[in-house]
């Protein structure tokens, strides 16, 4: 039985106004990516990658085109009701990990708690145990300048999982990470993907790439690849 569709992305494209210069990043992409998927995304600089990851996540809207995420059309959805969607049904993971400088580890993971109304008592000790499930026992209290990049980057994904999204959005999430962080920052993704999370990933690295059970490449605006990975990371296959 097929699993159902969790995103519908039907010829979209998506056309930046600089002046009198049309600049296309997107040409009529259509994919459809089932529940449960562990997608990566890769593609030369320039190529529409990341901003068909802003689409996915509602942080953009396609020029013309359709995008429909877990039955509901993007495109007709309000500011508020777009912004709950980024909070409730996708989580983010970034390069850079984008935590709040002067906030502590255990702060930076109650945010979305915070913004979905919460109580206080509840939303810590949700945000204490997803911390404590990264490894992070000990380092609750630290601001991010006293974490390595690892711990930094577990920090994101754990408040990026806070709200039990059903997709996860990383982009890049292991380019600032030495080799070792970045496997370990891999393997969480598997479980997570395990429990039935979507995860899409960008990358410019195979290796990174084989952690995800579908590939698609990105050129000049158009998906020019889009394969199943025969033996991936996920289900033991080595580099």
């Amino acid at each position: 039985m097929p699993k159902k569709e969790l995103i519908v992305v039907k010829d979209i494209s998506k056309v930046y106004r600089m002046g009198e210069v049309e600049v296309h990043a997107l040409r009529g992409v259509s994919l459809k990516v089932a529940v449960g998927e562990f997608l990566a995304v890769m593609g030369p600089s320039g190529a529409g990658k990341s901003t068909f990851m802003n689409i996915l996540g509602c942080l953009d809207g396609p020029t013309s085109g359709e995008y429909i995420l877990d039955g509901q059309k993007v495109s007709s959805l309000n500011s508020n009701e777009l912004a709950e969607i980024r909070n409730k049904k996708v989580g983010f993971v970034f390069q850079s990990f984008n935590l709040l400088p002067r906030s502590t580890a255990l702060e930076n993971v109650e945010l979305p708690l915070l913004y979905s109304g919460v109580l206080y008592k509840t939303r810590r000790e949700k945000a204490m145990s997803v911390l404590w499930s990264m490894g992070l026992k000990g380092r609750e209290y630290y601001t991010p300048s006293r974490l390595s990049g690892g711990e930094q980057q577990r920090v994101a994904i754990a408040r990026a999982i806070i709200n039990e999204p059903s997709l996860i959005l990383a982009d890049e999430p292991t380019g600032n990470l030495d080799s070792m962080n970045a496997a370990e920052v891999m393997k969480i993704f598997k479980e997570l993907n395990k429990r039935g999370i979507t995860i899409i990933l960008i990358t410019h690295e195979s290796d990174i790439a084989q952690y995800a059970r579908r590939r698609i490449v990105f050129r000049d605006g158009k998906v020019t690849e889009d394969t199943e990975a025969t033996l991936s990371l996920r289900e033991g296959g080595v580099v």
